[in-house]
């Protein structure tokens, strides 16, 4: 069904009601009154019942006409949005740009870069896909993601250092170890070794990876990043962790850094990759500089 009420009308029935008269809204919409007039009247006759009411000199909404005035407000700002959509496709800007993000990095610093891209390219549609190990380089490989945020090169791509992240073993508050470390302090590898360790599952379906280097022989195998947190926290077992992505837990005592006799924290260099490095969209340039000027480095804030 085509509406009988055209665009025009409804932004000359809002234009009255904003400047408060018709000599107002026609200066606003750069019309004649004469023309902001017989708009507004073509717009009533289509309507059951009065929108406008004249007050002296001053058109005021009637009970219809201020639910009217919102659905008009928003019909109009779509229309733009329509518009605007077009005008940014037309210059080349893609409409949609996935990024696979390894467990490895801060969602939160990610988000923070986005949110910066956003604010200048609203129209652009983002998708992020949530990887771990192989399934990054998957993504990568498999041309699924424009951006990837990786801690692994494959042979054949380049990709710009974003910064590192410390991977510790942690337990939770009640877990056998922290008495043990109470009472003889730093525990070797074998008595880490004796104890349940928490991995991170292989989001790749072609060669499964492990995310625990200690391999334990008491293994539980978990999804996300989010919920080996929980697992570790409710003294299920132990797990290494990003640093960066615990700092809360750590500081209130929720996860506990386990001291070991041998150094097993691990340093793991963070990259971006653009999958087609040489023709790369614009917006995936853009979302590439923000990552690159924001990752890993103190923010203010996020804008909004």
């Amino acid at each position: 069904m085509i509406p009988k009420i055209s665009l025009e009308q409804w932004a000359a029935f809002k234009a009255v009601v904003d400047e408060g008269s018709f000599a107002k809204a026609a200066e606003a919409l750069n019309k004649s009154q004469s023309a902001v007039s017989y708009a507004i009247a073509k717009l009533e006759e289509q309507l059951p019942t009065p929108v406008l009411t004249q007050q002296g000199r001053k058109a005021v909404l009637t009970e219809a006409g201020k639910q009217l005035y919102r659905h008009a407000t928003d019909l109009l700002a779509q229309a733009a949005t329509i518009e605007n959509t077009a005008k940014y496709l037309a210059s080349g800007w893609e409409s949609e740009v996935t990024i696979a993000v390894d467990a490895l990095f801060s969602m939160g610093a990610v988000f923070c870069a986005l949110q910066h891209f956003s604010v200048s390219s609203p129209q652009t549609r983002l998708r992020i896909l949530e990887t771990t190990l192989s399934g990054t380089e998957e993504a990568l490989l498999g041309r699924k993601a424009d951006l990837v945020l990786t801690g692994t090169i494959p042979p054949g791509f380049s990709g710009t250092r974003l910064g590192e992240v410390s991977m510790i073993p942690v337990v939770g508050q009640q877990h056998p170890l922290v008495q043990l470390m109470q009472q003889s302090g730093p525990i070797t590898e074998q008595e880490l070794g004796r104890h349940r360790q928490i991995v991170l599952r292989d989001t790749g379906t072609k060669r499964e990876q492990s995310s625990g280097w200690l391999r334990a022989e008491q293994r539980w195998t978990v999804t996300h990043a989010a919920t080996s947190i929980e697992a570790v926290k409710n003294g299920l077992g132990f797990a290494f962790l990003p640093k960066e992505k615990i700092l809360q837990e750590l500081e209130a005592g929720s996860l506990i850094e386990v001291a070991l006799a041998e150094k097993m924290e691990r340093f793991i260099s963070l990259y971006l990759i653009k999958t087609e490095r040489q023709n790369a969209g614009p917006a995936t340039q853009a979302i590439a500089q923000q990552l690159v000027e924001r990752y890993g480095k103190p923010q203010p804030k996020c804008v909004t």
